[in-house]
């Protein structure tokens, strides 16, 4: 099951943050089992166009879409207090993933990597 209601909203503070992480999962075509993970975490999943998912819980809100060279691009808002938390679920997901976390004026904050 890739869509789900379970999750919590994402907190309104969080609403009018703006995108400020992104990254690709290496190696994995399918956003939909990307969702699944999310969701098996506790998180909301919804469609958002053919191939893409939204995914989101009470301090972050994630685009999940697939990308022409085999990845998953994730791109959305987080808690910056909790971005250590996304790199730990990525890592229990068992995928390749980069991950970048920006300031609201654009400047990157931090930067994970994960070889699988």
């Amino acid at each position: 099951m890739d869509i789900s209601d379970d999750g919590r909203k994402l907190d309104p503070e969080w609403v009018e943050v703006g995108n400020n992480t992104c990254g690709v999962l290496h190696g994995c075509r399918d956003a939909s089992a990307v969702a699944q993970h999310f969701v098996r975490a506790g998180w909301s999943s919804r469609s958002s166009s053919w191939h893409s998912y939204e995914v989101e819980t009470n301090w972050g809100q994630l685009e999940v879409d697939p990308i022409e060279d085999a990845s998953v691009l994730l791109n959305g808002v987080v808690d910056p207090q909790r971005f250590d938390e996304i790199d730990g679920l990525l890592s229990r997901f068992g995928l390749g993933y980069s991950l970048e976390l920006y300031e609201g004026d654009g400047s990157l904050v931090r930067e994970t990597k994960r070889d699988r």
